[in-house]
């Protein structure tokens, strides 16, 4: 058993809400930087890139800690399971989509991975079961975040074959999440960084070697700015974040992990006004307190809980 998981259990402490936050600042950048770093590379290319330096990064922290790479078919197993579904497909899927469609419709599209754990959940995972508070929160904050986002999204997505490939692509990403989310849960007990760094370095190797096959041509003259956006999506959006990505979910679990899929979109905003110097329309206001309203009801145990 994880440390992680013994020192919490299933209810998810200050610790646990303080490591979501910042999953939420890691991959809420995530979707301006893969759309700076696609003016410059492939949707293969951005995969491939941000893997081996995420990789990369995690290598140097396991080595220096000394710890012992994994034995045995079970583990490698798990470990090629949580690559391909937690990387590899949902990157590429993601990254192609995004090249197409807004923005705003991907947050809509990937907001159906908490209505995937739920439902695998409530099968797969003991004490996970669907009740009544999590059933409204849920569908509540899916509701808020299709305020946020807007009928605006949708219709500027229109409707021709190219434009509805995209959407179903991002769609297939965010399934490919929730079910990572499951397998992570019932997988064997082990550090969150060296799952990270395997699970990385598995991802990077697969991914090469479909770039390899599918013949994809190196690129050439990179502007800093994508460069730039490139390497932040492996060291923070990747590396980093897979490290506090599999801390969160031995410690409270998939559903709780799943609030950062209401929570991004809320820091997209707020960033956006505080960066960019966006307005805040008052949709967006309105938006926000939905998605509040539903982390409370969905969770409200899990916060009366909550403790240092």
């Amino acid at each position: 058993m994880s440390r992680a998981r013994s020192r919490h259990g299933d209810r998810p402490g200050l610790r646990d809400w303080f490591l979501l936050m910042l999953l939420v600042l890691l991959w809420g950048s995530a979707f301006a930087l893969t759309d700076v770093a696609l003016q410059a590379f492939t949707p293969l290319q951005v995969v491939v890139g941000r893997l081996w330096i995420g990789a990369s990064v995690l290598i140097v922290m396991i080595l220096v800690s000394r710890q012992q790479m994994p034995r045995g078919v079970t583990a490698w197993t798990y470990i090629a399971t949580m690559a391909v579904l937690g990387n590899v497909l949902p990157f590429f899927l993601i990254s192609w989509g995004q090249q197409t469609i807004p923005s705003g419709l991907t947050g809509i599209l990937m907001a159906v991975m908490p209505l995937v754990v739920l439902v695998l959940a409530h099968f797969l995972i003991p004490g996970e079961r669907m009740n009544a508070p999590k059933v409204l929160g849920f569908i509540l904050g899916f509701a808020g975040i299709v305020v946020l986002t807007g009928p605006a999204a949708i219709g500027s997505a229109g409707g021709n074959a190219a434009q509805l490939l995209a959407q179903l692509s991002v769609l297939a990403g965010a399934i490919c999440y929730g079910l990572n989310l499951i397998v992570a849960r019932r997988g064997p007990a082990m550090p969150p960084q060296l799952t990270a760094a395997c699970v990385l370095l598995v991802s990077a190797a697969l991914a090469t070697t479909i770039t390899l096959l599918y013949g994809e041509p190196a690129p050439r003259g990179v502007p800093a700015g994508p460069a730039i956006a490139l390497a932040s999506l492996g060291l923070f959006s990747t590396g980093l974040a897979t490290v506090v990505y599999y801390g969160v979910v031995a410690s409270a679990g998939p559903t709780f992990l799943s609030l950062i899929n209401y929570l991004i979109p809320v820091y997209a905003v707020i960033a956006g006004a505080a960066f960019l110097g966006e307005r805040l329309a008052m949709h967006s206001l309105v938006a926000l307190a939905i998605i509040l309203v539903a982390i409370v009801i969905s969770h409200r145990p899990a916060i009366l809980r909550t403790r240092p």
